[in-house]
């Protein structure tokens, strides 16, 4: 497995993954990502935004498997927002989400003080992920939050 940044040939792939993903625990509703616009460009997507980025890691044939992305949050300075974190379930327990984590924190260190973000209680192994990687659970989302169905929110000081 190895981890790189997407490119617009992976796009396609990464929206399939987190769409079937977010079926799966009956999250294709809207106020979820499976609604994001830009779910079909994300390559164009983080491209454009300062301090942002995504990776993708793909199998020994470069096929997409999962991914994650660092973005800027709202107008918040000093904030950046974990995004799409998924991996599809034929590779689920091997670590990926933790290095996909690794990658994207360390690059959110060089730019951002705290990261910042939204899931859903049931996602319950997501849930421990982040608590074992030292985000805290917040009571309630951030001031500009775009996904209204999200149910629990956590930050990490970075540094």
């Amino acid at each position: 497995m190895n981890i790189r940044e997407i490119d617009e040939k992976d796009n396609q792939a990464m929206e399939q993954i987190i769409k079937r993903s977010l079926e799966s625990f009956g999250l294709n509703i809207p106020g979820t990502a499976y609604f994001d616009p830009q779910l079909s460009s994300l390559a164009q997507f983080y491209k454009q935004q300062p301090n942002a980025k995504y990776w993708v890691v793909v199998d020994e044939q470069d096929q997409v498997v999962g991914g994650v992305g660092i973005a800027p949050f709202g107008q918040k300075p000093g904030i950046c927002e974990l995004q799409k974190l998924y991996i599809t379930p034929e590779v689920q327990g091997m670590g990926l989400s933790r290095k996909l984590m690794k990658v994207a924190l360390d690059f959110a260190k060089e730019h951002y003080t705290y990261c910042y973000l939204e899931t859903m209680e049931k996602l319950e192994v997501a849930n421990l992920l982040y608590i074992k990687l030292g985000f805290q659970q917040l009571e309630r989302p951030l001031d500009g939050s775009e996904h209204s169905t999200m149910d629990a929110w956590y930050i990490k000081k970075l540094s």
